[in-house]
């Protein structure tokens, strides 16, 4: 039974005093609250409040700035993030191991469960006439104080090693410019990981919060257009030119189910944020619906360049593809440093989408308020955004694996807080309002993808096991 929501509206008479006051009831979930308040409007008509304005006074304490964005603001926002540096390797992380077939149906499909997964979260964002603003508020009200913590701990790490990505995407992006004027290999990968992180401190300073993106997710639309459009036009050139590729799916039995299962993660991984309900946030109301919106936009238009760069760089160079693929491209060098520039700066503007909730957590937990620009605030900024990146790009000069990282990155946190997660906790916030069939459908989804992270987690640690005797620390690439 759902819980029973009292209505009333209250009559004035034509001196402006109080007539009458009529109630009535009726499940919470299909409630619309109006309240007449005696005041007024200037034109002597009685105030209408409806639920969406109740919401907003009714969301957990933040530092930053939330309901102030339009949806397609948060469509870019997941659109940024869906199509960053990372799709310059998915040629090589999904194609790759799951060949053809595999590949084209595997990334059809995990664009379908997820657009379905993220619509569960973003409907659950008001769930009993409370905003969620964080992922783990939301678990947390739904289950209690552990999954608070349990859900946390899981969002961290899987932010944490999306942000161990970029910086090497972004280092690799700058070394990719290195190359291509000087032939002497002075420079290693870990040297431009660190310039790459220095420039993200700076950027991470200067911006104080998600909503403050405005412009440069503009910018960040220019700048993944010039990298596709460049990686698409020059591998399709190679790919004509270029004698017949092999397309088959090397190694032995055992090795090849590893990377398959291991390429799964990867699928999960190139869809999915691990923190909607903190894009939400910054959603002017009716926050569910235009969550909706920007999830549409972020699941048909956004996913385009995802598939384009993603199946002709395959088809380019076949089971050679490396998984930076603007290093495999043949072309003039100020096209290739552009494109590799642009990939670089739209990086640095990804990490910060994906560092967000961890700086919230920091500022909303020191009480950094006011002014972007005090000098308090900018020094809190320094010491604490300073010091989380000098921490992410540390670990990734140390271990400078890129496609293990997205394998464990989608085991450990994609795939438990995207599938498992959204699944359970809609089951349980919806269970009076669904079906035997529907909740049947959850159970297998939950069990299901269970199962799945389990074995991509193993196989994401053997990946990695194996890469450690190749490679060694600080690693050149």
């Amino acid at each position: 039974m759902g819980k029973l929501a009292v209505i009333g509206i209250i009559e004035q008479d034509g001196e402006g005093g109080e007539a009458a006051v009529w109630l009535w009831g009726g499940a919470e979930e299909n409630r619309e609250v109006i309240t007449m308040q005696g005041a007024g409007d200037a034109d002597g008509r009685p105030r209408m409040m409806r639920d969406e304005e109740r919401l907003s006074d009714d969301v957990p304490e933040t530092a930053h700035q939330i309901s102030t964005d339009s949806w397609l603001q948060a469509g870019f926002v997941l659109t940024t993030g869906v199509n960053s540096v990372f799709v310059l390797g998915y040629s090589a992380t999904i194609m790759v191991p799951l060949g053809w077939i595999g590949g084209v149906v595997g990334l059809i499909l995990a664009t379908g469960i997820s657009w379905y997964a993220n619509s569960l979260v973003a409907k659950l964002h008001e769930f009993e006439g409370k905003r969620h603003i964080r992922y783990r508020d939301l678990a947390g009200y739904i289950y209690g104080k552990k999954a608070y913590s349990t859900t946390w701990a899981l969002q961290y790490v899987n932010l944490f090693m999306i942000n161990i990505g970029y910086l090497i995407l972004s280092g690799s992006s700058l070394k990719a410019v290195y190359v291509l004027f000087r032939d002497n290999h002075a420079m290693k990968l870990p040297h431009f990981i660190a310039i790459a992180g220095f420039v993200c401190a700076v950027f991470a300073i200067a911006t104080p919060h998600l909503s403050a993106l405005r412009i440069w997710l503009g910018f960040s639309a220019m700048l993944t257009l010039v990298y596709v459009v460049v990686a698409c036009v020059l591998s399709a050139k190679d790919g004509i030119n270029a004698p017949p590729r092999d397309y088959s799916i090397t190694g032995s039995s055992g090795s090849r189910i590893f990377t398959s299962i291991g390429a799964t993660a990867n699928l999960v991984f190139a869809f999915n944020t691990g923190m909607l309900p903190e894009i939400q946030a910054t959603v002017r109301e009716p926050a569910v619906k235009n969550m909706l919106k920007g999830l549409c936009f972020q699941f048909t238009v956004g996913v385009l360049p995802l598939y384009a760069v993603t199946f002709i760089g395959y088809w380019a160079y076949g089971s050679s593809t490396s998984t930076y693929l603007l290093s495999d491209v043949k072309g003039p060098v100020w096209v290739k440093t552009f494109a590799n520039i642009s990939a670089f700066l739209q990086s640095v503007i990804a990490l910060h989408i994906f560092a967000s909730p961890t700086y919230e957590y920091l500022d909303t937990k020191f009480g950094i308020t006011g002014s972007a620009l005090a000098i308090g605030n900018l020094s809190f900024r320094l010491a604490a955004r300073g010091g989380y990146l000098i921490i992410s790009t540390l670990v990734a000069a140390l271990l400078p694996f890129l496609g293990d990282f997205e394998s464990l990155t989608g085991a450990l946190s994609a795939i438990p807080l995207t599938f498992i997660l959204a699944n359970h906790m809609y089951l349980v916030a919806k269970r009076n309002k669904l079906t035997s069939f529907q909740k049947l459908w959850h159970w297998l989804n939950v069990c299901f993808f269970g199962l799945v992270s389990v074995a991509a987690t193993v196989s994401a640690l053997r990946l990695i096991a194996v890469d450690s005797k190749t490679f060694h620390l600080f690693a050149g690439l």
